[in-house]
This record gives structure tokens, C-alpha cells and sequence, in this order.
């Protein structure tokens, strides 16, 4: 098979998968990894795919560069197996932090509509407006400078309102892990050290996030995978990257 048929079929595979792994495309064209990932390699210059860790997913298939309002009813399905699994781990009376995340926005309907009594601080004006309903939550905004991409607050004076708290559970949204070196990342510095300081002020830190965003991962890196205690998502990875979380503690919900 020529380069151009192979690298037309895997990108046949992308539109049919959503994702590749070079190992598997490797015994299916019958070539060396290293050929497939000069494939990968060729057609993400060409602006077809992503490449990922072991290998690649469509171009748009995250598409992060939109506004977080923008993304609320994208994989809002996942997002609400997510968010039950995180509702799980909240117990009566505790104190919890929920960042800017539209998997977060599903939490906090769920912890509206339950019988708990907790202290919710969050730094996104959704989730605020969801739990004001609900009298048994103690609801409190970060406040700070206000970003209207995302909904929310971050930046300097948002920082140093949550460096006050001390939460039980912190909840915090990523755009995908690094797994070659244990980073958490997402699109940009402000967005960074808010999510890096809520992480810091919580007993207890999980990371929201669908499946596929092992597989990808962003341009800030504001936390490694040893400052979490979980990772919540809707349905596991592959063996490989359970193995790479079971290794430094990190437990899958």
C-alpha cells in the first residue's frame, strides 16, 4: 500500500473511531510504528488529526478553542455519568470548591436537587446561579475579574480569594493529561494557577473529565498527576494508562 492510501485510510479510521493508536494501526497495515507515526506526524502538518499518546484523534474532535459556554451540550451525556460518579464522593456538611467546568455545571444540578447540607465556592457564575436555589447550600463566588468566554472568574484576585478556604473535596476540569510526563493541562495561564490553587486548598482533589481527554492533552500544564487523589470519568482508558495512574496513586472513578 502506498503512504498516500494508508494515511487516506487512517484518516477514514479517525472519522469512523474518533481516535487511533499507532501499535494497532502498525499490525494493520503491516509497517514498522515508527512509519505510522511519520504518517501521524504528516497529516497533523496537514491539519487532518491530533497526534496524541500512542496515537492520534481528529483534529476538531475536542474543539477547546470555543468559548466553555459554547460546550455545555457537547458530550453533555458523559458529562452526566461524570458528574453522578462525583456526586458519590460528596458527604454532609462538607466544604467543596467546583471550578470552571461544564462537567461541573452537572454536578452542581445534581447537588441542588439532593437532600445534603454543604458549603459550595465556586468561581463560575452558572454553577452559583444553580445552587442559589437550593437553601441548604451555603453558596459563595470567588468574584475577581470576570471573563465572559468562560463564564467565570480567574486571574490574581480570584487566587487569593480561594487561598483563604480550606476544601473538603475540590472538583476541577482539565483539557486532557500528558501522560509521557504526569501533566494536567489546560488552554491558558489564568485559567492554570486558579484550578492550581483550588488544588492546593483542597484535602481531597479529583480532576472531571471524559475518557477521551487522556488521549489529548494542552498547552498549560498546572498540575501533575501526584497532586490529585482521583480522576472521575465516564468510562475508564486502555490497560497502558490505568497502569500509569495505579502507579502514582491516582484512583479511578
Amino acid at each position: 500500500m502506498f503512504t498516500e492510501e494508508r494515511q487516506a485510510t487512517i484518516q477514514r479510521f479517525l472519522l469512523e473511531k474518533g481516535k487511533v493508536r499507532v501499535k494497532e494501526l502498525s499490525e494493520e497495515f503491516q509497517v514498522t510504528e515508527d512509519c505510522i507515526r511519520k504518517d501521524l506526524k504528516a497529516l497533523e502538518n496537514a491539519g487532518k488529526l491530533k497526534r496524541t499518546y500512542g496515537g492520534a484523534i481528529l483534529s476538531q474532535d475536542y474543539p477547546l478553542e470555543r468559548d466553555v459556554v459554547d460546550r455545555r451540550n457537547y458530550h453533555l451525556e458523559k458529562k452526566k455519568i461524570i458528574a453522578a460518579k462525583a456526586m458519590e464522593l460528596i458527604k454532609n456538611n462538607e466544604t467543596i470548591f467546583l471550578d470552571i467546568s461544564t462537567t461541573n455545571i452537572e454536578l452542581a444540578h445534581l447537588i441542588a436537587a439532593s437532600p445534603l447540607r454543604l458549603t459550595v465556592v465556586s468561581n463560575m457564575i452558572d454553577i452559583l446561579q444553580i445552587l442559589a436555589k437550593n437553601s441548604s447550600i451555603t453558596t459563595i463566588g470567588t468574584g475577581g475579574t470576570m471573563y465572559p468566554g468562560v463564564n467565570g472568574f480567574m486571574g490574581v484576585a480570584t487566587v487569593e480569594v480561594i487561598k483563604q478556604y480550606s476544601f473538603d473535596r475540590a472538583f476541577i476540569g482539565s483539557c486532557g493529561i500528558d501522560i509521557t510526563d504526569g501533566t494536567i493541562t489546560t488552554l491558558g495561564v489564568e485559567d492554570g494557577l486558579t484550578k492550581k490553587a483550588a488544588l492546593h486548598s483542597g484535602r481531597h482533589q479529583y480532576v472531571v473529565m471524559e475518557r477521551d481527554k487522556f488521549y489529548f492533552n494542552e498547552s498549560y500544564k498546572f498540575a501533575h498527576l501526584d497532586d490529585i487523589d482521583g480522576i472521575v470519568t465516564d468510562e475508564f482508558p486502555d490497560s497502558t494508562i490505568v497502569s500509569s495512574l495505579e502507579a502514582v496513586g491516582v484512583q479511578l472513578f
